[in-house]
């Protein structure tokens, strides 16, 4: 894969993130998809992935704005830098948070999310 396609495939992602087409997104995922959820587990396959989602989806509305892609020359790996809006739904003002990805096979491989958990809790404790 090139690193425009590693661009693209990442892009196809945080597009369907931000429309809220979970099987979008679980497109671009292999079926091994390893995920390592901010301060939690790795979380492994696609099946856990949706699980994932759609706890997501219950607890949360969210769109991500200022999203900054790359990718190596290879197009194997890949991260994003992007500023969360959204709203608890069950019980956030932005919040900054990165993703790093790897790509095999044209399609993406490990996501790996992290978030200033401080100032989350600072945004949302005040």
């Amino acid at each position: 894969m090139s690193q425009n396609e590693a661009l693209a495939l990442l892009g196809r992602y945080y597009a369907a993130f931000n429309a809220g087409d979970n099987e979008a997104m679980l497109d671009c995922l292999t079926e091994d998809i390893a995920h390592d959820i901010n301060q939690g587990a790795r979380q492994q396959g696609k099946e856990a992935f949706r699980a994932f989602l759609a706890h997501m989806d219950r607890c949360y509305a969210e769109k991500l704005t200022d999203i900054a892609i790359m990718a190596n020359d290879e197009g194997t790996r890949g991260a994003a830098e992007f500023i969360v809006h959204g709203e608890y739904l069950t019980t956030d003002e932005g919040l900054p948070a990165g993703a790093f990805f790897e790509i095999s096979g044209g399609l993406i491989s490990r996501v790996t999310v992290y978030y200033n958990l401080e100032d989350w809790i600072r945004q949302v404790g005040g």
